[in-house]
């Protein structure tokens, strides 16, 4: 089997538990009466960040492969395609998530991207698909060290596409705790939690696939009480274009209130809520 074709089989596989899972989630509204119009309206927008997200990661995974080829070409030393190069690429690539993941919530350029995927009030599988158009990119340079540590672009590929497939069913309520399991994997529950605008959920649970990063470097959050879901400023939109570029409005202004290029910059790469001491 090619490593393509294992690509586009975990794919498949992760795309089939997600597509089960909303059927339930339908089905289950729709018995208890709960299916209202806003939120068909959220999924409908959740869905539509695909269209200029799938355009723009179009040429992003063209061009993370060239420039991964580019830097295996040049280097004097590779790692050769094996099983346990590939589960070894997986659980870096993993790593590598937590902090991209965490850098994007605590960069506000960054931000304005991933605030994308957490401007939703509901939580469920269609969630899982709502993503700022240019989140690629940022992921593009996170992964760049696995390159120059002589992993093939393609099995560079397959660790980032295997972190993010996985990641599929954690969007739901409709599955509760899961046991043992808690302890070492990324579950609905953990992911619950981090899409928690509530004070004690903020910046939690990164994790992608393994939850034991968040428990090793701090930032792990049990899930208690059930989370508000959305940004933590009132947003509340079914707008497809007030959704793609919530953030961008806020930040330009901030940028043309800026008192010099140190300020500016400061706001782009200082979290977000972060303002000069005057103006706070």
């Amino acid at each position: 089997m090619s490593l393509e074709t294992l690509i586009l089989q975990i794919d498949e596989a992760f795309f089939l538990i997600g597509a089960a899972i909303l059927l339930i989630e339908i089905a289950e509204m729709l018995f208890k009466r709960s299916f209202k119009v806003r939120t068909f309206g959220e999924m409908l927008v959740s869905a539509s960040t695909q269209l200029p997200y799938l355009l723009v990661e179009t040429f992003l995974l063209t061009g993370a492969y060239g420039l991964y080829w580019i830097i295996a070409q040049a280097l004097p030393w590779s790692i050769p395609v094996t099983w346990w190069s590939l589960a070894l690429v997986v659980l870096l690539a993993d790593i590598t998530y937590y902090w991209e993941h965490r850098i994007a919530h605590e960069v506000r350029l960054l931000w304005t991207q991933h605030a994308v995927h957490h401007s939703s009030r509901d939580m469920n599988i269609v969630t899982g698909v709502r993503f700022g158009p240019f989140e690629g990119l940022w992921s593009l340079i996170a992964h760049l060290p696995l390159a120059l540590m002589g992993f093939a672009p393609e099995a560079i590929i397959f660790g980032v596409i295997t972190v993010l497939a996985y990641q599929t069913w954690l969007h739901t309520e409709l599955i509760g705790k899961l046991g043992p399991l808690e302890g070492f994997l990324n579950t609905p529950s953990h992911h619950r939690v981090h899409h928690g605008s509530d004070e004690k959920y903020l910046d939690k649970n990164y994790g992608g696939i393994l939850i034991v990063w968040d428990r090793l470097w701090g930032t792990f959050q049990v899930e208690e009480e059930r989370p508000r879901y959305g940004l933590k400023r009132d947003f509340d939109s079914r707008n497809p274009l007030r959704v793609w570029f919530s953030e961008w409005p806020d930040l330009l202004r901030d940028l043309a209130r800026a008192k010099g290029p140190r300020q500016a910059l400061a706001l782009l790469l200082r979290p977000p809520g972060w303002a000069p001491k005057g103006d706070r």
